[in-house]
């Protein structure tokens, strides 16, 4: 059974390693299939695929997609994308353009409870100005020895409802999916176990995903506990959808899971790669 990673993410958006990097660790985790899927960003993709073919490793593009569904952020995977495609690359861009003023409006807001230059704090984390997120403002937080963990800081600061949150409008689901199958890519809802709906809100997005084109979501994935492979997967067959596999890796010592180390889909799922030619 081949060791698909299909989710992670270089220091081009909001890991820690290069896209170089990150297809060697892969490759010695033992990863047969790799996809590295930056939030909002392909410009990594070049390098990614070079080093990946180097080392012999069958590599798949991919993107995560930012986007607004009932007024909380849902993440869209894209593989198998063609990072060329105009359509794609515009709409990126268009949702990329308001993070440094939503950077500044969080890094005003800890001012407040006493956290100072936290703008500048978390560029010194970011490889990518463009894509400066509250992951590189929680690393600051850590610097300062604020909190001991991510986890914490999501809580305690960057979370809704605290100092440090400031909501962002991102794309829409159906622009999301239209950009990825532009480019001839699947769309995968990323980690449906973590987003806050209720069972109503989850039955209309599995319904509007699969309506606008989406076909897939994942099951197991680092950003799940280990009874929700099983959830997620009973979810997959009921909506007909396609099962997908990643880490969700984004660096050493901050990822529940490393590249590679996940279990194999739950048996009875169609994986998202069954008619894939690698």
């Amino acid at each position: 059974m081949l060791n698909f990673d299909l989710h992670c993410h270089s220091n081009v958006s909001d890991g820690t390693l290069s896209p170089t990097d990150l297809a060697a660790r892969a490759k010695a985790n033992g990863v047969d299939v790799w996809a590295m899927t930056d939030h909002d960003e392909v410009g990594g993709i070049a390098e990614a695929r070079a080093a990946a073919r180097a080392l012999g490793l069958p590599y798949v593009p991919g993107v995560e997609i930012s986007i607004t569904w009932a007024n909380q952020t849902v993440h869209i995977v894209g593989l198998q994308i063609d990072e060329t495609n105009s359509v794609l690359l515009d709409g990126l861009a268009s949702i990329r353009g308001g993070r440094e003023k939503r950077a500044r409006e969080m890094s005003a807001q800890l001012e407040t409870v006493g956290i100072h230059g936290a703008f500048e704090g978390a560029l010194k984390f970011v490889g990518n100005p463009d894509l400066i997120s509250r992951t590189h403002f929680a690393r600051y937080l850590l610097e300062l020895g604020v909190c001991k963990d991510l986890p914490e800081v999501f809580s305690k600061y960057l979370g809704e409802g605290n100092a440090g949150f400031v909501p962002h409008r991102w794309a829409t689901l159906t622009d999301a999916v239209h950009w990825i199958r532009s480019a001839g890519g699947t769309a995968v809802i990323a980690h449906p176990g973590r987003y806050k709906f209720d069972d109503t809100s989850f039955d209309a997005l599995f319904h509007e995903f699969r309506d606008v084109g989406g076909t897939a979501i994942e099951v197991t994935t680092g950003s799940h506990t280990v009874d929700q492979y099983e959830q997620y997967a009973k979810v997959a067959n009921k909506y007909g959808f396609l099962a997908s596999r990643g880490s969700d890796f984004h660096g050493p010592g901050e990822s529940r899971v490393d590249l590679g180390a996940l279990p194999p889909l739950p048996k009875g799922v169609k994986p998202v790669w069954h008619d894939w030619t690698l």
